[in-house]
């Protein structure tokens, strides 16, 4: 697995992390108090476990998600990264590479590091996220991603429906996801550089096919 390439990756803000904040942002403009002043509530008067915490906070006027991030907090329940800060989420995304490629799966990680180039040249609005177990990137919606398994990675892509893409050589898998409206629906096998070589048309393909939000 001769990948030559051992520049650092830079990570991107993920969508959700936004999505979070927004709803971060709403709690306090629609019910009046912040998420410090709820989470002192619901630790004075709700009740102690998570399920229970965030029925009580439902009764006092907050919606689903917003109940559910109180009550996170509020029961020192474990949280995600994306129901942090922005530079929370950041200061874990190289966390989460680095446990992903630890180990016997460290041998991937140059592997991995060159299709992350690869995507980061198709253009300037390519965005990197990692999560706990993949790495996705995104355009103006996630338009592929990588998941390392023991001796190879999987490189999934957003090709839409599988009737409308011939592959000649066989090596394009259907994932399933069109059937379940998931946005990855074929993914490519990679172990050495070859295979990431022949798998970049498809990676701009999908990358192109994401052009319009």
């Amino acid at each position: 697995m001769a990948v030559q390439s051992q520049v650092p990756c830079p990570y991107d803000l993920h969508p959700s992390v936004a999505h979070i904040q927004a709803i971060l942002a709403n709690l306090e403009r629609n019910s009046g108090r912040n998420l410090a002043a709820w989470v002192a509530l619901a630790r004075k008067e709700a009740p102690t476990d998570l399920k229970g915490c965030a029925a009580w906070l439902k009764a006092q006027g907050l919606g689903g998600n917003q109940a559910g991030l109180v009550a996170q907090r509020a029961c020192a329940a474990p949280g995600h990264a994306f129901d942090d800060a922005p530079e929370g989420y950041l200061a874990a995304a190289p966390r989460y590479v680095e446990a992903q490629y630890a180990g016997k799966k460290a041998a991937l990680r140059p592997l991995f590091e060159a299709i992350v180039l690869r995507a980061r040249g198709l253009g300037s609005d390519v965005k990197v996220c990692p999560c706990e177990t993949i790495v996705p990137f995104y355009r103006h919606h996630v338009f592929a991603e990588v998941k390392p398994f023991a001796s190879r990675l999987d490189l999934g892509l957003a090709l839409g429906d599988p009737v409308s893409v011939a592959d000649p050589s066989g090596r394009l898998k259907d994932t399933g996801g069109f059937r379940k409206k998931d946005r990855i629906t074929h993914k490519l096998e990679i172990t050495t550089e070859g295979d990431l070589e022949a798998a970049l048309p498809w990676l701009r393909h999908a990358y192109e096919r994401d052009a319009e939000a």
